[in-house]
C-alpha cells in the first residue's frame, strides 16, 4: 500500500505540473492568448483527487499498523483471512431490496411513477432485513 501512496503523490504532482504547463502554453503559444479553463480546471482537480487518494491511502496504511498480508510476498493465504462480518445465508431480504431498488432506478429511467411503487418496497425490505433476528425462528 505504501507503493500505491507514493504513486498517487507522484501522479498528483504530474497533474499539477501538467496543468501549469497547459496554462502557460495556452497563454504564450496559442493564437488567442487566453486560458482554456475546462482543461485547466480538469487537470488541476485531477491533481487534487490524486493527492486526496494518496493522503487517504497513507492514513489507512498507518492506521492498520503497516503492511497487510496481501501486500507481502512471503505471506500465506490464511494470514489474510479476517472476520468479514455476520451474513445470513438463508435471508431473502437482500433479494427483495435489490428488486425494489432496481424498480426505483427503472422509474428514474422510464417514468417517475414507477419509483413511487418501489419506494415502499424498499422501506419494507430494509426493515425486514434489519429486524429478521428479532422475530420468528431466529429471534434472540
Amino acid at each position: 500500500m505504501r507503493t500505491n501512496t507514493n504513486l498517487f503523490w507522484i501522479l498528483g504532482a504530474f497533474f499539477w505540473l501538467g496543468d501549469l504547463t497547459y496554462i502557460l502554453w495556452s497563454l504564450f503559444f496559442s493564437e488567442f492568448a487566453k486560458v482554456e479553463w475546462v482543461g485547466a480546471i480538469a487537470m488541476g482537480l485531477s491533481g487534487v483527487f490524486s493527492f486526496f487518494m494518496a493522503f487517504y491511502l497513507g492514513r489507512t496504511h498507518a492506521g492498520q499498523g503497516g503492511e497487510i498480508p496481501a501486500d507481502l510476498n512471503d505471506a500465506n493465504i490464511d494470514d489474510g483471512d479476517p472476520e468479514m462480518g455476520h451474513f445470513s445465508p438463508w435471508s431473502w431480504w437482500p433479494f427483495l431490496l435489490s428488486f425494489a431498488l432496481a424498480l426505483m432506478f427503472l422509474g428514474l429511467a422510464v417514468g417517475v411513477w414507477i419509483t413511487f411503487l418501489g419506494a415502499p418496497i424498499v422501506i419494507v425490505a430494509l426493515l425486514g432485513w434489519y429486524y429478521e433476528y428479532y422475530r420468528g425462528n431466529f429471534a434472540r
